[in-house]
């Protein structure tokens, strides 16, 4: 039995042949810059991890060498570790909870709110390195006026940025100045609670602070959950502060973030093979972090209905 094909079948195969070229024709520029410019860049940097790289020479395979000299034979690599540990453990949490407490303030009705709102959020539209050299001026030991206040105070006078202990703790001090981003992702998490549990909850006797801990927070952990995430990200990716501050890793090495490291041995040490390796296990830790935290979600993210 002969098949008996549908009329304009052929013509329509081809207009939609064309359709999808010249789909393809546009979206080209992009196609050509991802596999140009970000594809090829990561396939090259997990090949350049295996090798002895300089730049300027020629890449030899060295197998896993750069990995095993990093975990067992640099001792700096230990040191940024540490040190971004140490900042991502402190800086975040205190992140997320001086971000809630000004959001939940930012969220009451009184007057000038727009303004109270537009003066906490103008620090983050400071770019990095005015807001550390002001970050410097104000803490310097011997005429900035934060030591001023705390010797008129009686108190301790830190070294801040001269003083290894202190240098880290002058670093976070910054990241929560500029905790303005999160607290207005967290100001439009609370205008999606509905209201009417806030009433219903005020009809059952909740007072300010029960309603608070048993509305307000539950239904803001997704938002919360974003910013923790974002917000260890980016204290894993801790850079340009630390690099105006310290550049060459601060009093001590107390500021050798594991980000600058890398920089180092990429752009300054030209040890391009070893910075890729360094690249890959931050990216590996990165998303093992994530993925831990996106499997605890279940007991303590809530999702209102």
């Amino acid at each position: 039995m002969r098949a008996v094909g549908v009329p304009g079948s052929g013509r329509l195969a081809r207009r939609e042949v064309r359709k999808i070229l010249l789909g393809l024709l546009f979206v080209s520029p992009w196609l050509v810059g991802f596999l140009w410019l970000q594809l090829y860049p990561i396939l090259a940097s997990l090949y350049y991890s295996f090798t002895d790289y300089q730049i300027l020479g020629t890449p030899h395979w060295t197998g896993f060498a750069n990995y095993a000299r990093m975990f067992l034979h640099d001792p700096l690599f230990w040191v940024s570790v540490r040190n971004t540990l140490f900042f991502a453990a402190v800086s975040v949490p205190l992140g997320v909870v001086i971000g809630i407490a000004l959001a939940l303030l930012l969220n009451a009705r009184v007057r000038g709110l727009s303004l109270y709102r537009t003066i906490y959020y103008l620090p983050t539209m400071i770019p990095v390195v005015p807001a550390v050299m002001l970050l410097a001026w104000l803490l310097t030991p011997s005429i900035g006026p934060v030591n001023y206040l705390l010797g008129q105070l009686g108190l301790p006078e830190p070294g801040w940025l001269n003083d290894p202990a202190w240098a880290k703790p002058a670093l976070i001090l910054l990241a929560l100045w500029g905790v303005g981003g999160s607290v207005v992702i967290y100001l439009a998490g609370l205008q999606d609670i509905p209201a009417t549990l806030y009433e219903a909850a005020a009809i059952d006797g909740a007072g300010t602070w029960q309603r608070t801990w048993y509305v307000t927070i539950p239904l803001l952990t997704p938002t919360i959950l974003f910013n923790l995430v974002v917000g260890l990200i980016g204290a894993f990716q801790y850079f340009a502060q630390a690099y105006v501050a310290g550049a060459f890793g601060g009093p001590l090495n107390s500021l050798l973030f594991y980000n600058l490291y890398l920089y180092q041995n990429a752009f300054q040490y030209y040890q391009m093979g070893y910075a890729s390796a360094m690249a890959w296990v931050l990216l590996v830790f990165v998303l093992i972090v994530t993925l831990a935290i996106f499997r605890t979600t279940g007991r303590w993210v809530h999702y209102a209905r």
